[in-house]
């Protein structure tokens, strides 16, 4: 085997070279970054916004010598070994060829790595090596974890990457709200986030919301009234205006009572939105919240739902009707799991007329927690048995917010 470059070195040498880069620039700049770390063949998959399918993000050029076919353009999360690496965020070694093997060369290992950013899943790395040495996986992990920081440097400015994980047009509310609203997932030593949305192309009212601020994890969801353009309006005003007075310190009964002034304002009372609004103080699990008409939160606890937070709710913000808005404590433990939700997830109906239920979301949450799987994973299957269960027609949006706490 040939002597390797540092890889510090050749890391280095890509992040400097992908400084005045495009999106479309990146696979021909890793591939001559992977080269020398004995790493062929890359490809780069993103996944779609339904995290069905894995789209390959296609170079300026073809990698001479190293592409005996063209790669396909898609892959199923569900049905492949890229698929099995996205979805576990573990990397997953496809068998070695049996030409090589027969041949009497070293065997060609086929390696998929996940593409994430902190916890966001981004897609897929595929590489080749005939490295037989173990040290080589690290070297591939270390790419991976650089080509995600370099996709999530490009996508904001790229109309490639939101081309490639679109697989039909977007209506003008969900295209506004994909903008406004957070990273689907986020994890830290303390807590980890995680959030989906469905329809996701068509979503009119729903939105989620959450950050962390030293100590404090703030989480908010959001759900206005209609399922049009006009509702897309209504939630992106409320979004905006609970981060001003989060931003400025201002206290939860407050955030919710300046969302609805600027509502009333805007509006009149002919728009509204139902809330939750949330802190948790991220060393003590002393959570707080207020409830503006919504659905209460949910509190799950060593694999059993032990807590439907139920509180007295204030009216939805925009009506205007002067109910005391209170705010409200529970006492978290660590590994205990909080989930908000919009009433979409539970309340529409499938072409039988039958609601999905309560019962069954929580319990498929519960399900997919004790079989260990990571929390985004959970949602991107709990939203695909959604749309299953209403035949990929849901007549309301449905958003989903899962927080488990660690513990300080």
């Amino acid at each position: 085997m040939k002597p390797l470059a540092n890889d510090a070195v050749t890391t280095g040498g890509l992040l400097r070279a992908s400084r005045h880069a495009v999106l479309e620039d990146l696979p021909d700049l890793i591939a001559a970054h992977a080269r020398p770390l004995g790493l062929t063949r890359p490809l780069v998959y993103l996944v779609d916004v339904q995290q069905q399918l894995l789209r390959l993000v296609p170079g300026r050029r073809e990698h001479a010598g190293e592409a005996d076919a063209v790669p396909e353009a898609e892959l199923r999360v569900d049905a492949t070994l890229a698929g099995r690496a996205f979805q576990s965020v573990e990397p997953v070694e496809s068998p070695a060829g049996a030409d090589d093997v027969e041949s009497g060369e070293a065997p060609t290992r086929r390696l998929w790595l996940p593409l994430v950013d902190g916890a966001e899943r981004l897609g897929v790395l595929g590489l080749e090596t005939d490295d037989t040495d173990d040290t080589v996986l690290d070297r591939a992990l270390d790419l991976a974890l650089l080509v995600g920081l370099l996709l999530v440097s490009k996508r904001a400015y790229s109309d490639t990457y939101e081309r490639l994980v679109r697989t039909r047009s977007m209506g003008l509310a969900a295209e506004m709200q994909w903008t406004l609203m957070p990273p689907g997932s986020f994890a830290g030593a303390q807590a980890t986030v995680s959030a989906a949305m469905e329809p996701a192309y068509e979503m009119g009212g729903d939105a989620y919301e959450y950050a962390v601020d030293g100590n404090t994890a703030h989480l908010a969801v959001f759900d206005a009234m209609g399922h049009d353009t006009s509702a897309g309006l209504t939630v992106a005003l409320a979004l905006a205006g609970c981060r001003s007075s989060r931003r400025h310190g201002v206290g939860l009964v407050e955030t919710s009572e300046a969302i609805e002034a600027a509502l009333v304002e805007q509006f009149g009372r002919s728009r509204y939105a139902t809330a939750i609004i949330a802190e948790l103080d991220l060393l003590t699990g002393a959570l707080t919240w207020v409830n503006r008409g919504h659905h209460p939160p949910i509190v799950i606890r060593n694999g059993q739902w032990v807590a439907t937070l139920e509180r007295p709710p204030a009216h939805p913000m925009g009506t205007d009707m002067g109910l005391p808005v209170r705010l409200y404590d529970e006492q978290l433990e660590p590994g205990d799991w909080l989930l908000l939700y919009t009433d979409g997830v539970t309340d529409a109906r499938n072409p039988r007329g039958e609601i999905f239920g309560l019962d069954r979301f929580v319990d498929f949450v519960i399900r997919h927690i004790a079989d260990g799987l990571p929390a985004p994973e959970t949602l991107r299957r709990l939203i695909r048995a959604i749309r299953e269960y209403h035949h990929d027609r849901l007549q309301d949006d449905a958003t989903i917010l899962l927080l488990q706490w660690h513990g300080a």
